[in-house]
This record gives C-alpha cells, structure tokens and sequence, in this order.
C-alpha cells in the first residue's frame, strides 16, 4: 500500500515467513512515526491472515527487534511473520539465503491467499 511494503525473507526459518516494513524511514519500533507504525502493524495483520490460509498455519509468530542487544541487525523497522505448525521446528537461522524459486513459490501462495 502507500506506507508498507511486504516481502518474503531471503533465509526464511519457516515457509512463509515475510516481513513488513514501513517505506518511511526509521531504525527501528523506538523512533517510528506512530501513524507510520499503525500502518506496518494493519498490513502485518493483513498478512498474517494470508499466511493462515496460503501456509494452512496453526498460527503466526511475530517478532520484531530493537537494538542491537535484542539481535536487531537490519536498521530499518521491519516486523517478521513466521507462519507455525504445530509439531515443526523453526530451522536454524544459518546466513544461507533460499533459493529463489522457493521464495517465488512461497510469494505466490500469499498472494493468492491475499485475494
């Protein structure tokens, strides 16, 4: 929309999993506009119902990071969503980007669940 943008995220640790983010600049939840944070938490949600469906979740984990101390290493306000199933673990967080064709493959189950 006009203040968010969502994508899938390169090393995803579930199918799924996206991140919104503000086209506005910011660091992080800490310094924000709070109309801009609105924004990015609607179209979260929004998501999150997609992922429900697309990704036939048990639910959606939602994280979001401020600070280096609290393992924030992208300096620009992002939320993840990470589509969970009951009785899968979440895959390690390795630095190894996915393939771009799962990547596709997953953007397109979401968008089809967005219409």
């Amino acid at each position: 929309d006009e203040k968010t943008l969502c994508f899938m995220d390169i090393m995803p640790m579930t199918d799924g999993h996206a991140l919104v983010i503000p086209k506005a600049p910011s660091r992080n939840m800490l310094d924000i506009d709070p109309a801009d944070l609105a924004a990015v938490m609607a179209t979260a949600q929004k998501i999150a119902r997609a992922q429900m469906k697309a990704f036939n979740a048990d639910g959606i984990m939602v994280m979001q990071f401020n600070e280096p101390a609290s393992g924030q290493t992208v300096y620009h306000t992002h939320v993840h969503l990470l589509p969970r199933m009951e009785g899968t673990k979440m895959r390690p967080h390795t630095g190894e980007m996915a393939e771009p064709t799962f990547l596709a493959d997953m953007t397109e189950k979401l968008k089809a669940a967005l219409v």
